[in-house]
């Protein structure tokens, strides 16, 4: 293991300005989203998709510092034939890759998951690094509901995540490690907080006893914010308080970054919570976003699989990484939301 090469990668991805484009939706949450908009799942429009948003050369080569892709979608070539992966690299960005499998009912824990993919997680890693992949992402679930999470499946969740880490590291590959609150429940952001804690002191303690060398990754946490359910809802004032101290607590300063997953907030919400987070500095690591839903939304929308929407979907795609290029240095406004629109 480089040290030296995976810290270079990782502060890269966290770099000022820009953030990780999660494109790394799996066939079935794919199909979700082209159905919402009357496209169907083909691998075909699969792949003009994703190329259209790659190909988006304002905001990859200013805003998007990484890509994470599904497997499909790294062995895919554009449609000229140029690897997709190339096209991420030729933009100045660092492609990445998904490899957990999934998720699976835990046993003796109703109601909870974890995440699985560990068997032969070297040799996919060494096939995904040959092909350009320098960095990878592994998403564990915890679940907030009457009773749960249970100890049972932080710590099994928070073992499984270090040893990805660790054999990515082995692999010369940057994990990305994504101990994932959901937003589901009609918890409050006190519940949130106290849950997400437990989560990130188990995975930082499941991490230094696998070895997992801290200055060679990038966590990939949830907010402290409230349950979608919840009927109050905490301020964008109060997220960014609450989880700036929540991370200063749990997360050790050699981390080189942090960038957060959307989770299902809305595209400005999203914004405005990274946005108020920076108001709130210095901060010991890099801290941006690496968001999937709040990035794509709109050029999915724009585009809606037609050919002549390539350039609006990649208008829209732009707006977006901007805002939250912005945001990642404190200098979002929502009246640029507004000239936009």
């Amino acid at each position: 293991m480089n040290l030296t090469k995976l810290n270079k990668i990782a502060t890269a991805m966290v770099a000022p300005g820009k953030g990780i484009l999660a494109a790394d939706e799996s066939s079935g949450t794919i199909k979700k989203r082209f159905d919402a908009i009357g496209v169907e799942s083909t691998e075909e429009n699969r792949r003009d998709y994703r190329e259209m948003l790659f190909r988006a050369k304002d905001a990859m080569s200013q805003y998007i510092s990484g890509v994470i892709l599904y497997d499909e979608t790294i062995w895919q070539n554009a449609k000229d034939g140029t690897p997709l992966v190339k096209l991420i690299e030729q933009a100045g960005a660092i492609p990445g890759i998904k490899v957990d499998e999934g998720t699976q009912a835990l046993p003796m824990c109703p109601g909870e998951l974890v995440t699985v993919g560990l068997d032969r997680l070297a040799e996919r890693l060494k096939k995904y690094y040959e092909r350009g992949a320098r960095f990878a992402k592994w998403r564990a679930v915890i679940d907030i509901g009457s009773g749960i999470p249970s100890m049972t499946a932080i710590s099994v969740n928070a073992h499984a995540l270090a040893r990805y880490a660790a054999l990515c590291q082995a692999a010369q590959i940057v994990p990305i490690v994504e101990p994932e609150v959901l937003m589901d429940g009609d918890h409050d952001i006190e519940r949130c907080y106290e849950v997400t804690q437990r989560v990130l002191n188990k995975t930082f303690q499941e991490l230094r006893v696998q070895r997992v060398a801290l200055e060679g990754m990038v966590l990939k946490p949830n907010m402290a914010i409230s349950g979608k359910k919840c009927p109050k809802q905490a301020s964008v004032e109060e997220v960014a308080e609450k989880t700036i101290r929540l991370l200063k607590a749990c997360v050790p300063a050699a981390v080189p970054g942090i960038a957060f997953l959307s989770g299902g907030q809305s595209d400005e919400e999203a914004t405005a919570h990274l946005n108020a987070m920076h108001k709130l500095g210095p901060l010991p690591w890099g801290l941006t976003f690496s968001y999937g839903r709040a990035l794509q939304a709109a050029p999915q929308k724009a585009w809606s699989g037609k050919p002549e929407n390539v350039a609006a979907g990649q208008r829209a795609f732009s707006h977006r990484a901007r805002m939250n290029g912005l945001a990642s240095k404190g200098e979002w406004q929502s009246s640029l939301e507004q000239k936009a629109a």
